[in-house]
């Protein structure tokens, strides 16, 4: 994975992680508006299926979740309630989202959010050996082990890639 040497911030998310052991390292790109992970994999020269997405979406009573997904794959909203449980399940709008996460869209990570929301994982995201996921910021993304999902978020696995 590529590697740019400019100094990050620390974010909720670096600290969240610092703070449970996990190491990690960093990947820092120039934040493209709707770039999306296919900007940040071509930057940093990371396939795009290992750049893991971090989606703030909620169900039919408005209950916020946490989707994480490949970044060349999308989330089948039906498979994803049922697999969950829930009548249907759709995206936030920017504003809901940020205001759960405390993350600008975008910017958006698993790690240290706001709000304690449940989290779930395309079940083919844990077979990577490694993923780059958000750091927290835009323009900024945390290479770690996939285990590190379900040990210490208790992200559940999922199948709703399409």
């Amino acid at each position: 994975m590529a590697k740019k040497d400019k100094h990050v911030s620390e974010t909720p998310a670096t600290a969240w992680l610092r703070e449970r052991g996990v190491v990690f390292t960093e990947h820092v790109y120039e934040y493209v508006e709707h770039g999306g992970t296919e900007e940040s994999s071509r930057q940093l020269g990371v396939p795009e299926h290992e750049v893991i997405k971090t989606l703030v979406m909620q169900d039919e009573k408005r209950e916020p979740l946490i989707v994480l997904m490949h970044g060349d794959r999308q989330v089948s909203t039906k498979n994803l309630a049922r697999a969950i449980g829930a009548k249907s399940v759709e995206p936030c709008t920017p504003e809901v989202a940020q205001r759960h996460s405390g993350y600008q869209v975008g910017g958006t990570s698993p790690f240290g959010t706001r709000k304690a929301m449940p989290v779930y994982v395309e079940a083919t995201v844990l077979a990577l050996p490694r993923i780059c996921i958000n750091g927290g910021r835009r323009g900024y993304l945390v290479g770690i082990e996939p285990a590190v999902l379900t040990s210490l978020l208790a992200a559940k696995p999922v199948t709703c890639a399409i």
